[in-house]
């Protein structure tokens, strides 16, 4: 099954909120780091459903950044858009930001890639949509997906020339 269509990023992006609780944290009152990926990575995921309109998966996550702690209480959202895509994957920058309910100061606190790979119901990879940037925004992000995805690859060769020693 090829889908060799084209889509705008915005029919697909992401805006999950959520509260952090009691459970969510730590000793200190602060958020758990995993519990911060497992909402990026859900936000990511569905942003890259809605893309294909397929199943994906996670692929690798890079350049994920811890900037401020989320506290009890605290307000998260996450959004999730696609960058860039490649035959059968696609980068989707994942951002987090607080609210402190009660003064509404918000904050970035969190920022990561994450590549996801469209699969069909066997699980094999499969064609993506090409997404359009069409802002001067989605074109700078746009390209600097294109730059990590080289990155992303030359580092993939290099470790397999270093396992393979």
């Amino acid at each position: 099954m090829k889908n060799e269509s084209t889509k705008r990023i915005k029919d697909s992006q992401v805006e999950m909120t959520e509260i952090v609780l009691p459970q969510d944290t730590n000793s200190l009152g602060t958020i758990f780091g995993g519990r911060v990926m497992q909402w990026m990575d859900i936000g990511a995921a569905i942003c890259g459903f809605r893309h294909c309109r397929t199943a994906v998966v996670t692929a690798s996550v890079d350049r994920l950044t811890f900037l401020v702690p989320l506290k009890i209480g605290h307000i998260v959202s996450v959004r999730a858009s696609v960058n860039y895509t490649a035959k059968t994957s696609m980068e989707i920058g994942v951002r987090v930001d607080s609210e402190e309910p009660l003064t509404g100061k918000k904050q970035h606190c969190s920022s990561a890639y994450f590549t996801f790979v469209a699969v069909n119901e066997a699980g094999k990879p499969i064609v993506v949509p090409s997404v359009v940037p069409v802002t001067a925004e989605e074109k700078r992000r746009f390209e600097a997906a294109k730059k990590r995805r080289q990155e992303r690859l030359t580092m993939r060769e290099h470790e397999t020339r270093q396992s393979r020693k």
